[in-house]
């Protein structure tokens, strides 16, 4: 029961994230990478106010997994590369928590490119 519990929350905060985002593709002008800039802005803000750990307490692969972990990501390995290395850690400590992440990113962006063919959203 306790498992059940646990996937009903990550699908329910997952969801959520996923249903804000819909809701501002179809009934705004909003475009998908704006979309994708404000969740990754809001996990740094979650991450820098402390409120990200309750949530991911909570919620935990379903605030991880979407945009919003990364940014959160990339904040933590700033902070933290800040306090050891001063402004040019911060730069390379968010790149560092992050490389995993941007590594898969281009690759298998690179591969689905090579897959498929890209088309222009008709508005």
């Amino acid at each position: 029961m306790e498992y059940f519990l646990t996937y009903l929350k990550v699908f329910a905060v997952g969801g959520f994230i996923c249903f804000i985002g819909q809701i501002f593709i179809n009934k705004t002008n909003v475009t998908s990478a704006r979309i994708l800039v404000g969740y990754l802005l809001l996990g740094i803000i979650l991450e820098v106010t402390g409120a990200f750990k309750y949530i991911e307490e909570f919620a935990k692969a379903g605030v991880t997994v979407p945009i919003i972990g990364f940014g959160s990501n990339l904040a933590k390995g700033a902070l933290k590369g800040a306090a050891e290395n001063g402004i040019l850690g911060a730069v390379s400590g968010g790149m560092t928590a992050v490389a995993g992440g941007l590594t898969s990113a281009i690759f298998f962006g690179f591969i689905f490119a090579l897959i498929f063919k890209s088309k222009t959203k008709k508005l």
